[in-house]
C-alpha cells in the first residue's frame, strides 16, 4: 500500500511529541513523513535525525505545499494560528490532525467546521483523553444508558506554573498576541483545556459529539503578572439541563489532579491522578464497580487513530463538531468575568529554587478550592473573602 503521507507544522514545542512518536514507531503502521514546516526548527529535540533522514524543513507552509501535496497534515502550532493553519491544509486537500485546542473563537470554530464539511475531510483535535480507551469506553456505557440521566460532574486541576512558563513565548497568559489575533491563553483555555472538554464529550449523545454550555457562570483570578487568568471557578448548565462544575489553577505549590467525580442516577465515576490505581472507577448504586482503566495511557493513541482512520476511511471521534463546546465555554468564561480579579497581595507568596525565586503561589488557595470542589460551589457563594463572582451569559449559537 502507498504510504501516508505527512507534514508536521511545527516541530518545537508540543511538536516534539509527535516527531518522537513517529521516528520511535515506525513500523506501526505504513507512513512516511514528507516534510515539516517550523520558522525556528532549532526547537525539534530531534531535528539531526530528521536533518538525516533527508526531511525538508520549510519555514511557512507556502513553501512546502509548493512542492506538492501531502494526505494529511499535523498541526503543533500556537493557538491563534490554528484556524489559518487548518482551513489551508483543508484547502489543500490534507486531513488534519490539531492540537487542543480547536481555536481560539466561536467565529473560527464555525469557519473550519464549514470548511471541513466542504472539503469532506477528516479534522481531528489531540485532546488525548478522548482517543483514550478509557474514555471511550466510559462514553460508550453512558451513551447506552448504563449509568442513568447524569445529574452533575465536576472536576479539579491544580498545576502549578513556573515564571519560565509565562515567559516561554509571547503570548502565553495573554488574550491577544501582539497582532492583535486571539488566543485566550488561559489555565482553563489550553494546560488544562483536556478536562473541562471531557466533561462536554463524555454527554454527547454520539461518540464524535460533545453536549454544549447553555449559561456560564465564571469566577476568574489571577497571581502571575499576566493579561489573562491563571485561575478559574466555573459553572455551567448544558442544553441538556446537567450541572458542571470546573476548578484550575497555576497559582498553587502542589500538583494535584486532575480528579473528577460524576454523579449519574444509577452510578457515579470517579477519577483522581494523584491516587495509587490512577484508574477510571464506575461506583453503582448497589455497589457494583466497573474499573475503565488510565486515561492518560498511550498518549499517541490520537496520532494512530487519525493515521488509522485516513487509512480505512470513516470518522475521527473527536473532530471540530466535538471541540466546538470547549471553544464555547472559553469565550462565555471570558464574558461572565470581563474584568479579572487579582488576589490579594498579602497572599501571593514566593517559590524558590537555589536561592532565586522562579515562582508564585497563593496561600491557601489550595485548600479553598478543594473546599470548592468538595462543596459544589464557586467562592463568592462560601463567602470567601477575595472572591468576586461573575455575570451569567448564554449561550445563543
Amino acid at each position: 500500500m502507498k504510504p501516508i503521507t505527512i507534514v508536521l507544522i511545527g516541530i518545537g514545542g508540543y511538536g516534539n511529541f509527535y516527531v518522537r512518536s513517529l521516528l520511535d514507531n515506525k513500523g506501526v503502521c505504513n507512513f512516511k513523513i514528507a516534510g515539516a514546516v517550523d520558522p525556528y526548527p532549532e526547537g525539534c529535540q530531534r531535528l539531526h535525525e530528521l536533518k538525516e533522514l533527508n526531511i525538508p524543513i520549510f519555514s511557512s507552509m507556502e513553501e512546502f505545499y509548493s512542492k506538492g501535496d501531502v494526505d494529511l497534515a499535523i498541526i503543533s502550532t500556537p493557538i491563534q494560528y490554528h484556524t489559518e493553519q487548518i482551513c489551508y491544509s483543508l484547502n489543500r486537500d490534507s486531513h488534519v490532525l490539531c492540537e487542543k485546542p480547536l481555536c481560539a473563537t466561536i467565529e473560527e470554530a464555525k469557519e473550519i467546521i464549514k470548511i471541513e464539511k466542504s472539503k469532506n475531510k477528516i479534522v481531528a483535535i489531540g485532546y488525548q483523553w478522548s482517543f483514550s480507551e478509557a474514555i471511550q469506553e466510559l462514553k460508550h456505557d453512558i451513551i447506552s444508558g448504563k449509568f442513568g440521566k447524569p445529574k452533575r460532574l465536576k472536576t479539579l486541576v491544580l498545576w502549578p506554573r513556573n515564571f519560565a512558563y509565562y515567559n516561554r513565548n509571547s503570548w502565553a497568559g495573554r488574550k491577544q498576541d501582539s497582532a492583535g489575533n486571539w488566543v485566550l491563553d488561559s489555565v482553563a483555555g489550553n494546560a488544562t483545556a483536556h478536562f473541562l472538554h471531557n466533561m462536554f464529550y463524555l454527554l454527547g449523545k454520539e461518540i464524535n459529539q460533545s453536549t454544549h454550555p447553555a449559561l456560564v457562570l465564571a469566577e476568574l483570578y489571577r497571581a502571575n503578572k499576566i493579561e489573562n487568568y491563571d485561575t478559574a471557578f466555573v459553572r455551567v448548565m448544558t442544553t441538556e439541563n446537567v450541572e458542571l462544575f470546573f476548578y484550575a489553577t497555576h497559582a498553587v505549590e502542589e500538583r494535584i489532579g486532575p480528579k473528577f467525580y460524576f454523579e449519574f442516577e444509577k452510578a457515579y465515576v470517579i477519577y483522581n491522578q494523584n491516587s495509587d490505581n490512577k484508574e477510571i472507577i464506575a461506583i453503582f448504586n448497589n455497589g457494583e464497580k466497573k474499573v475503565y482503566g488510565d486515561p492518560f495511557k498511550n498518549k499517541d493513541s490520537k496520532l494512530w487513530s487519525i493515521l488509522n482512520t485516513v487509512s480505512e476511511g470513516g470518522k475521527t471521534v473527536c473532530g471540530p463538531q466535538a471541540s466546538l463546546a470547549q471553544v464555547i465555554c472559553i469565550n462565555k468564561i471570558q464574558e461572565s468575568a470581563p474584568e479579572i480579579t487579582n488576589f490579594p497581595d498579602n497572599l501571593i507568596k514566593p517559590v524558590s529554587k537555589n536561592g532565586e525565586k522562579v515562582a508564585i503561589y497563593v496561600e491557601g488557595l489550595k485548600y479553598d478550592m478543594e473546599y470548592c470542589y468538595g462543596s459544589w460551589k464557586l467562592p463568592h457563594e462560601l463567602g470567601i473573602s477575595w472572591s468576586r463572582t461573575g455575570r451569567i451569559v448564554s449561550n445563543k449559537l
